[in-house]
């Protein structure tokens, strides 16, 4: 693990990655950013020549976690410019990694060429820097070094970029662009606060390390009876998407890609479990997108009304939050059995990165929730009505 606080006045990669000195034109000063990626390469690769690598048995690599605190007290966008575009470059294939680099063979290039001298150049300087707190072999180490001058160094395989953040008026808020690359956890929702269990938890997050799927195939689903081929899922996030159509929060491929993702990764074995599923992904990745006014936020069907039901619930909803807007139509349609229905109302479901602590030996119990979804849902459209402006963050 590795803690890297953000400075408000970070405004380009180069706070992050490291930099050529301006004083002297040829080192390269570098950051804790860049050792901790080298790092996880280090723990990653068995063997490695100057054109290619072999991994390590996926269960002998550990996941390396990037903190970044309080990192929206500077512009994402700006500083981690490269980091979110290298991201989507990121493969595996058949049990091979590929990702573009992130610093380029030509500035590595450029290091080697600073000095006449061939046994003390800016590049060696470096890589002293960078390996002086390293443990690893001095064969893979030399090896290593000349993949990354020959290739450029890439994102690790097993790196996870975690950031925290706060939402008030002295931070910056997130473009879609930066949401669409995340999962955001709302910390209030998803690991909620027990004082009375403070001194003595009952509950612990479960572990996670890294993904080893970058696109989900029709293979990866043989093991998903309740799903076998994606198509519920498929159809659950279509039915969103006709929601948000023709407005700037539509979903693309990308997200279709991560539902099922996330759908394998969990591999739920009941329908209440793939509901879990799509709850969790919806606070995650669709309603931190929606944000606005009513004007912004007004629903206009192009397919016919969805806000058609006359249920004593729907017309209470009504009065409390208001109808014909997006958060309220998603609001009438996930209720629905095929949607969320099981787990709207009374029903529970499993909470998904939380588990209870085990005492005496006994097995872990599964924790039961209610629907993330629909608590969001109700206080964003209760916002809406009451400040006319609405969003995903407290």
């Amino acid at each position: 693990c590795c803690l890297i606080p953000v400075r408000p006045d970070w405004h380009e990669p180069s706070d992050l990655l490291g930099y050529i000195s301006r004083i002297s034109g040829t080192n390269y000063i570098s950051t804790d950013f860049l050792v901790f990626i080298v790092k996880a390469w280090c723990n990653a690769i068995e063997s490695v020549d100057i054109q290619a690598f072999q991994l390590n048995p996926i269960e002998k690599i550990a996941p390396f976690w990037l903190c970044l605190d309080e990192m929206n007290l500077a512009p994402v966008e700006q500083y981690f410019a490269d980091y979110l575009s290298i991201l989507e470059t990121r493969k595996w294939e058949y049990g091979n990694y590929f990702c573009q680099p992130i610093m380029k063979k030509e500035m590595l290039g450029k290091l080697r060429h600073s000095n006449t001298s061939t046994d003390n150049n800016s590049l060696e300087s470096l890589w002293s820097e960078i390996f002086k707190d390293i443990d690893v072999d001095d064969s893979l180490k030399n090896a290593l070094c000349d993949y990354f001058e020959f290739n450029g160094i890439a994102l690790p395989p097993n790196l996870i970029v975690a950031g925290t953040v706060n939402m008030d008026e002295t931070t910056h808020g997130f473009s879609r662009k930066v949401i669409d690359r995340a999962l955001t956890i709302d910390f209030q929702e998803f690991f909620p606060n027990d004082y009375d269990h403070f001194f003595e938890p009952q509950t612990q997050a479960k572990l996670l390390s890294f993904p080893v799927y970058a696109q989900v195939k029709q293979d990866n689903f043989s093991d998903i009876k309740i799903d076998s081929d994606g198509t519920k899922t498929k159809v659950f996030l279509g039915k969103i998407n006709e929601v948000l159509k023709d407005t700037p929060f539509e979903l693309a491929f990308r997200a279709l890609n991560e539902i099922l993702l996330s759908t394998v990764s969990f591999n739920p074995k009941s329908e209440v479990e793939l509901m879990a599923v799509w709850d969790d992904f919806l606070m995650q990745k669709v309603l931190p997108r929606i944000e606005g006014d009513m004007s912004k936020l007004r629903y206009i069907s192009s397919v016919g009304n969805i806000n058609k039901t006359e249920s004593k619930d729907s017309i209470l909803e009504e009065k409390l939050y208001g109808k014909g807007s997006i958060l309220h139509t998603l609001y009438v349609l996930l209720s629905d059995d095929s949607m969320l229905g099981l787990i709207w109302k009374e029903a529970k479901r499993p909470d998904l990165l939380r588990e209870s602590i085990s005492v005496d030996g006994k097995e872990s119990l599964l924790i039961l929730i209610n629907c993330r979804t629909k608590k969001k849902l109700e206080w964003m459209m209760r916002r809406l009505k009451s400040s006319h402006f609405t969003n995903f963050w407290v």
